[in-house]
């Protein structure tokens, strides 16, 4: 909660219309970014769909950066590990250093799975289609880039539903068919659009 905070002072005001850097946005009939949505990132029913935007959460830049950040770190961990036992087996290190240099490395490796795995399911962007039909979440991949998951609006549970709570600084986005859960923050995320948010994700007046 307190990075998150000093992330928002730092960030300042971000104008509504301006993408994320490193995350694509849709403007009207077109993609802008590093890459165009894979056809299982995109169903094809929601190729002429028109999404808006309902709810987006200005840090997801930062926890990219932290993202691709912890990757780097990790691996040039694991890469001290071949020349840590060659130098061992040389008597350069001592066992005591060789043993350093490992639990450092898992450590490092078990932090990488656990950040990813969160990173992942972290709600950057979420968007509405016209018809109210279809929720675009947009989250990090593993590489720290971002991805487009489509869920039906009838099968997400609304928030209201939820056991979280309102204060929390994260809630959980759960889908019926259990296929997928994301995190999102009202405490540090902007709802843009309240009326289509509450389409979805129920009154947020109602909200514990």
């Amino acid at each position: 909660a307190a990075f998150l905070r000093v992330v928002s002072r730092l960030r300042g005001p971000v104008p509504r219309g301006r993408p994320l850097h490193g995350l694509w946005c849709f403007s009207g009939q077109k993609w802008v970014g590093s890459r165009s949505p894979t056809p299982k990132e995109k169903p094809l029913d929601t190729e002429a769909e028109r999404f808006h935007m309902v709810y987006r959460f200005k840090a997801i830049r930062v926890f990219g950066y932290l993202s691709r950040l912890k990757l780097a770190q990790t691996a040039l961990t694991v890469i001290f590990l071949p020349p840590g036992y060659y130098w061992y087996s040389q008597g350069l290190v001592t066992f005591h250093s060789l043993c350093l240099l490992g639990g450092t490395s898992c450590f490092a490796l078990a932090m990488l799975c656990w950040m990813s795995s969160f990173f992942q399911k972290l709600v950057g962007i979420l968007y509405v289609n016209e018809s109210g039909t279809v929720l675009r979440v947009a989250h990090l991949t593993f590489w720290g880039w971002r991805r487009d998951t489509y869920c039906p609006v009838a099968d997400v549970i609304p928030l209201s539903e939820s056991k979280d709570w309102a204060q929390d600084v994260f809630m959980r986005i759960q889908q019926y068919s259990g296929q997928h859960t994301f995190y999102l923050s009202l405490r540090y995320g902007h709802v843009v659009d309240r009326a289509r948010f509450s389409q979805v994700f129920g009154n947020l007046a109602e909200l514990k």
